[in-house]
């Protein structure tokens, strides 16, 4: 990975293209006072530097109204970061945080059915070796959510 040291130009360009991926470079040019060049080097840079991504975000509300659940994980702390990385593999959990506090370990995800939830929290996460507690809280009305700071998805399930 390239070292990259973000400056406040990079900052400006960050938070115009947060509100809107699609300006064009152009756009932001004007916008901030700089050439067009200026702009695609900087958004280059930033990507190259795995700083930036550009992608889609899923309207969570379109895609049948899943279930926003909250996993949290009480582990022996020599495992947490073992712990951490066997989750994130798994493809129905979006967001996997190591903490500090209550849990050692809060995962996100999105599910249809409580089923899925029980597979995964009860069948899968607490039988990995080193979890001691698995709790699950289910949303019942989302009132923010902001897709800059964790994009949770829903994957299709093999099979």
């Amino acid at each position: 990975m390239i070292e990259y040291v973000v400056d406040e130009l990079d900052r400006k360009i960050i938070d115009k293209l947060t509100s809107d991926a699609r300006a064009s470079n152009r756009l932001l040019a004007q916008s901030l006072g700089v050439t067009e060049g200026t702009v695609r080097g900087r958004i280059k840079r930033l990507e190259a530097a795995n700083l930036i991504r550009f992608t889609a975000v899923t309207n969570v509300a379109s895609i049948g109204a899943p279930k926003v659940v909250l996993i949290g994980i009480q582990a022996q702390l020599s495992e947490v970061q073992n712990l951490c990385m066997r989750i994130t593999a798994m493809r129905e959990i979006g967001c996997v945080i190591a903490m500090a506090g209550r849990y050692d370990i809060l995962c996100i995800g999105l599910f249809s059915t409580l089923e899925e939830i029980v597979s995964i929290a009860n069948n899968r996460i607490l039988a990995l070796p080193g979890v001691r507690h698995v709790e699950t809280s289910i949303a019942v009305s989302t009132l923010k959510y902001d897709h800059r700071v964790a994009k949770i998805i829903t994957r299709k399930r093999d099979g």
